[in-house]
């Protein structure tokens, strides 16, 4: 295990915290000049300037010439069957140009089948009805209104447990249950596991649906020259919505562009191409004009995806002194109205922690509700609540501190694929997590408070994901005869930084300053393929691309020199956009003007991954809180994260994403969830009065630091992801430092005031 040593960098008057490798395998150094860094150090964003000026163009500020605007009628009801569906009197207002129904649309299949761009049969409140065209979206909701349709209601189910009852209405003829049997991994003999343990504990715990709420909703603009048709859209991947588009409309990859400079967030519920997308095009089509559809609130709340519920029975079996010896972990997950399967919350289960046997059982349920879709860290932020709920009930069971049981079974090769770790920076990120809050003064910190109305509690919770990117990649890097840089690929900075890191790596790479490098990506025309920006794989996707492109580049640059100046290309270094030879410091631009408009182009592409190592990310949270007994409000203190996702590119973007990721995992522990009505099958929580995202009066102290610890097997950068990681173990540590406080187990979440003064009154009454 490398060791890590902790020094500061100082930007802008502040002092940042970075972590070094001091032993271990060495990552090859980018500059032999160490005085010219920049890859590491903290970093303003290099379109920083447009984003705060108002400059950046998100698909909501596309305005084309002769545009019409297209909204969407959605089903009234959870499950109904169109009998009858008369546009007649909306076609006749004036300023509408068209009305897409499913007589008059192609009979495109959609979510693998199980619908179509617009069907007959209606499987959710906000499915797809009809699309109506207009001059402008006041005329467009008029004749929304205006277009009479006669359902046939049919018997509804929104509970996934429900669902999975003989007696329940079928989604599908099929059944409700996706495969018609469970999900089952396992390893080892589960039973004999649970017969070796001393102590058995077993909780049931539930989560919601939550909303991803991006405050740049879906939409699309789409526009046709020709045979050649453009699209301006809000995603997290661009190369997805071209294929996706040109399949459903039938059409060559060629003659469909899609553009993304800015989002104004996704969170994985940008993934794919949307039907929005699709009827947009549909419709500048048929009238030879660009067409924007975009979603308001309530349709981004119903229509584009979730995380979803589930109901998850998990039971650990283990020694006196603290070893594992079995675990099964049993969930329902309830996926919505089209799904071909769903995120597992036991992939925590699976590979956190060393155990011999582990058996997880997944029941994949389809209910008359919004389909899921990707929500950072699928799966994983619900598994690891309930996994490390759990461990903590385990530990209060044996009398073994909650971070000492933690590391009794901590995993030095994966536990799943039984391959080593490339890097673990885990016992790191205990280590320090625990020296920042304290950890074992924490009793001391609840001293003498039996008599208080507010008790204080400290929780921990363990973190593992992916985040090892996948090829292929591609990234050209174009050296201009003035010395500076452009870099180009065909990915999407989805608010993460991701042209500030590729800016970085490129400078770094060619020795020129960051301010002579521009960062070109965003176009599926103009761009190189790439793949989408989610699982926290961007950086670590593209950026070894990039680097590769960028050394390429280099060396063709020092052979150049080499010629001009009359030396040895070996003799050549290059720093601070000047060739270095022989004492004598030549501009590059100096070399390259002697050739007139010779353009340098390097080329680089993502490799594979390494097939004998366990590429995984992995932090540790620990959270601080004060329970108001009398009003059961959870006032969450302090977050303390430390989390290990090999090199740091950006001090300043990672804090970001650190930041951003806790403080949706709070929203998660204590106020997000969607509220349905059940007997009419109808969300309630439909916009941000009813869905309690955090506001800055919610978010607490939170100290948040990175083991900056490089991966030299992941690939050329030593960089895995951390979009994701943030997220993960936050509400289970929020859960955890409750249970601490109140000395009771809160087990669904939300954790809201009323679930805390029940557990306070049942505590009571026994």
């Amino acid at each position: 295990m490398a060791r890590v040593a902790k020094t500061q960098v100082e930007f802008e008057g502040q002092f940042y915290d970075k972590f070094i490798v001091i032993e271990g395998e060495d990552v090859e150094a980018w500059s032999s000049d160490k005085s010219f860094e920049v890859v590491g150090k903290p970093q303003t964003r290099v379109d920083g300037r447009e984003r705060v000026t108002g400059n950046a163009q998100y698909t909501h500020d596309i305005q084309l010439t002769g545009m019409l605007v297209g909204k969407i009628l959605r089903s009234p009801h959870p499950h109904a069957r169109i009998q009858r569906l008369d546009t007649s009197q909306a076609e006749a207002l004036p300023g509408v140009r068209a009305v897409l129904t499913p007589d008059n649309v192609p009979d495109i299949p959609w979510k693998g089948g199980q619908t179509k761009l617009l069907d007959t049969t209606l499987r959710y409140a906000g499915d797809e009805v009809a699309c109506v065209v207009g001059d402008s979206e006041a005329i467009c909701a008029d004749a929304l209104e205006l277009i009479d349709v006669e359902y046939e209601r049919l018997p509804h189910v929104l509970d996934p447990e429900t669902a999975l009852r003989d007696d329940a209405p079928r989604i599908y003829d099929s059944g409700n249950l996706l495969g018609g049997e469970p999900k089952v991994s396992e390893r080892g003999d589960i039973e004999q596991g649970f017969q070796e343990a001393d102590e058995v504990v077993e909780l049931t715990l539930r989560t919601q649906t939550a909303l991803h709420n991006s405050m740049e909703t879906h939409g699309s603009v789409a526009h046709w020259e020709g045979e050649t048709l453009t699209i301006w859209d809000s995603t997290q991947n661009v190369y997805g919505v071209r294929d996706g588009v040109a399949k459903a409309l039938d059409l060559p990859r060629h003659r469909v562009r899609v553009i993304k400079q800015y989002m104004g967030g996704g969170f994985g519920s940008k993934n794919n191409a949307g039907k929005y997308a699709v009827l947009a095009a549909i419709a500048a089509k048929r009238l030879g004009r660009p067409v924007k559809v975009l979603l308001d609130r309530r349709e981004e709340n119903l229509a584009t995806g979730n995380r979803p519920s589930s109901v998850q029975t998990l039971k650990i079996g283990a020694k006196r002194d603290g070893t594992l010896t079995a675990m099964a972990h049993r969930s329902i997950i309830g996926v919505g109205a089209y799904a071909g399967g769903g995120p597992s919350p036991a992939g925590p289960t699976r590979r956190l922690y060393r155990c011999p046997n582990v058996r997880t059982e997944d029941f994949v349920v389809v209910t008359n509700t919004g389909p899921f879709s990707a929500f950072r860290a699928p799966g994983y932020v619900a598994g690891t609540f309930a996994l490390e709920s759990a461990m903590d009930e385990l530990s209060n069971k044996l009398g073994i501190d909650p971070l000492e049981l933690r590391l009794t079974n901590y995993a030095e090769i994966d536990p799943l694929t039984e391959k080593p770790y490339s890097t673990k920076g885990l016992k790191l990120a205990y280590e320090q997590g625990a020296k920042l809050i304290n950890w074992a003064e924490r009793e001391r910190t609840k001293a003498d408070q039996s008599a208080n109305a507010k008790r204080v509690g400290v929780g921990m919770a363990s973190q593992t994901w992916g985040g090892n990117g996948i090829p292929p990649a591609y990234a050209w890097v174009k050296l201009n005869p003035d010395g500076t840089a452009v870099v180009i690929t065909g990915t999407q900075d989805i608010g993460t930084g991701t042209k500030t890191a590729f800016a970085q790596i490129a400078a770094e790479t060619l020795g020129i300053p960051i301010e002579h490098t521009r960062v070109e990506l965003g176009d599926t025309q103009h761009g190189l393929y790439s793949p989408l920006s989610a699982g926290s794989m961007t950086l670590a996707s593209i950026g070894p691309a990039v680097r590769g492109a960028a050394e390429d580049a280099r060396e063709q640059l020092r052979e150049v020199g080499a010629q001009v100046l009359e030396v040895d290309a070996g003799d050549i270094e290059i720093r601070d956009g000047k060739l270095v030879h022989n004492g004598e410091r030549t501009p590059i631009a100096e070399v390259l003007s002697k050739l007139g408009d010779f353009m340098i182009t390097g080329k680089g592409a993502r490799g594979p991954n390494p097939e004998d190592v366990s590429v995984n990310t992995f932090g540790a949270q620990f959270a601080q809180v004060t329970v108001d007994t009398g009003t059961g409000r959870i006032h969450v203190d302090k977050i303390v994260a430390v989390h290990e996702s090999g090199r740091v590119i950006n001090p300043l973007t990672i804090r970001s994403q650190l930041e951003g990721g806790i403080i949706q995992g709070l929203g998660y522990a204590l106020s997000e969830a969607r509220t349905e009505d059940d007997q009419l099958g109808l969300v309630l929580s439909d916009n941000l009065e009813s869905y309690k995202v955090p506001t800055v009066a919610d978010v607490p102290e939170i100290h948040a630091e990175m083991i900056d610890m490089p991966d030299p097997q992941a690939n050329n950068l030593g960089v895995k992801g951390v979009g994701e990681p943030p997220i993960i173990p936050t509400a289970a540590a929020v859960a955890n430092a409750v249970a601490d406080a109140l000395g009771v187990r809160p087990t669904e979440l939300p954790m809201t005031s009323s679930q805390i003064l029940n557990l306070l009154e049942q505590q009571q009454g026994t």
